[in-house]
């Protein structure tokens, strides 16, 4: 618990002590990083840098009001210029002028007009095949009425009636198939104010663009707050993952990024709390969501998603929702450790590390997994490029170790751990500790054998 409080502290960072950086953000905006960008822009002469668009600092204060109204709005010329305006105000580099980035709390309605955007594409995001799929009826096929509503289908609004609707000519039916009449607009599955392609397109381009605006204000922490508990937004966000098959990726994208951003302050309860709700998402959607994107075989997803799972789990309200998946948690993060990319094998150890600190099925269940310590292991021995990813795995070990239970299995590994201690003097205190556990709190009759025998 106590390693558990201090990742609590470190924004979901394993223990250490400095905040998570968070995803996507410029190189040296964490403090651990400070001194290097600034030595970094001291050595870089001031040709090399790019041109800025800079933004007067009272502009949003004095245009929220019409950004807000014209995102409400709709129209298309309104709605570009909202939205441009707002990934300027949103997106701030480390050394801009202009002094701080608009923060969602000067413009009073603005999230929830952004969200109304995205909503607006998820209306009308499936595809018309997917959506109703004609119906065949057989029944009163050569009856003038059949009691459908598919009489105007076999009659134009100009017929006459005959009894000898079942002999009309192929070519008169090709015909009226080919010209829709004036009476059938209101049976139709397109109505009037249906969107075309190109309306489609647009609605999907803006629905992006808000997404990333939300992504941007994720990254300052005075709208961090306002997005972790404003359910509609936490709501759309995992309608968008839970969405990722048939959805924009770069949509999906912009929501996982937000999504962890946001995870140290995120509390599944509040999809059964008391504020309204616009999409009825529950904690076992969300989490089934998480667990798709965690399957996807996009990297940068699956990447995400085992960052979210590290930090979700933190909070110990989040448990009981999380805890029952726990098994396919720990295959897939597993998995992911056997992959190449070293991004995939840090968000699996960071994940790894705060789930083995729940509780002791936790510790249990992970050191059953199959393959779960030799991966550890390995990311030890290449070793990662990053010494936290190694000292994390191996703090793993140490976490299993400490059941009783889980001693005859890890008795197995004793000579790689040993091999470790002697090779590796960065992780050597650690492993000590760990074949301290074995060998001095024998539990068993091989592991008194082992230890007398040296078997």
């Amino acid at each position: 618990m106590q390693k558990r409080e201090l990742g609590k502290q470190g924004g979901g960072s394993g223990g250490s002590g400095t905040p998570a950086a968070k995803r996507g953000r410029p190189f040296g905006s964490t403090n651990s990083n400070l001194a290097a960008a600034a030595a970094a822009d001291a050595a870089a002469p001031s040709s090399l840098l790019g041109p800025s668009l800079q933004v007067h600092s009272t502009f949003a204060d004095q245009n929220n009001k019409r950004i807000v109204l014209a995102l409400q709005s709709g129209l298309k010329s309104e709605l570009t210029w909202a939205l441009n305006t707002l990934t300027l105000l949103s997106f701030k580099e480390k050394d801009e002028v202009r002094k701080d980035a608009t923060p969602l709390a000067k413009i009073p309605g603005l999230l929830d007009a952004l969200l109304q955007v995205i909503d607006d594409w998820r209306d009308i995001t499936l595809p018309k095949e997917l959506i109703k799929t004609p119906r065949t009826r057989s029944l009163g096929v050569n009856s003038i009425v059949t009691g459908f509503g598919n009489e105007f289908k076999a009659l134009g609004s100009n017929d006459v009636p005959h009894s000898n609707i079942g002999s009309v000519s192929e070519a008169s039916v090709q015909k009226k198939s080919t010209k829709c009449q004036p009476s059938e607009w209101w049976l139709a599955e397109d109505g009037l104010f249906n969107l075309d392609d190109e309306g489609r397109a647009e609605k999907q381009q803006c629905a992006v663009a808000a997404s990333n605006i939300l992504r941007n204000f994720s990254f300052m922490p005075e709208n961090e707050v306002i997005m972790g508990q404003h359910r509609h937004c936490l709501e759309t966000i995992f309608q968008c993952m839970e969405d990722h098959i048939t959805e924009d990726e770069e949509l999906v994208t912009n929501c996982l990024e937000t999504i962890v951003n946001l995870a140290p302050l995120l509390d599944l309860r509040i999809f059964s709390s008391s504020k309204p709700s616009y999409i009825k998402i529950t904690e076992k959607r969300a989490v089934q969501a998480i667990m798709g994107i965690l399957g996807s075989s996009v990297k940068a997803w699956h990447c995400a998603a085992a960052e979210l799972l590290g930090r979700v789990i933190i909070n110990p309200d989040n448990e009981p929702f999380l805890l029952p998946s726990a098994p396919q948690i720990y295959k897939r993060l597993v998995d992911l450790l056997s992959l190449q990319a070293v991004d995939a094998q840090a968000a699996a150890v960071g994940a790894l590390y705060n789930l083995a600190e729940v509780n002791m099925d936790c510790r249990l269940k992970l050191a059953s997994e199959r393959w779960a310590v030799d991966r550890l292991l390995k990311v030890i021995r290449a070793p990662h490029p990053v010494p936290e990813v190694c000292r994390k795995a191996a703090m793993i070990l140490e976490s299993l170790v400490s059941e009783p239970q889980n001693r005859p299995l890890l008795l197995a590994y004793e000579n790689a751990f040993a091999e470790i201690l002697f090779s590796d003097g960065k992780y050597s205190d650690t492993f000590a500790r760990i074949l301290f556990e074995l060998t001095s709190k024998p539990n068993s009759k091989v592991a008194t054998a082992r230890g007398i025998w040296g078997m």
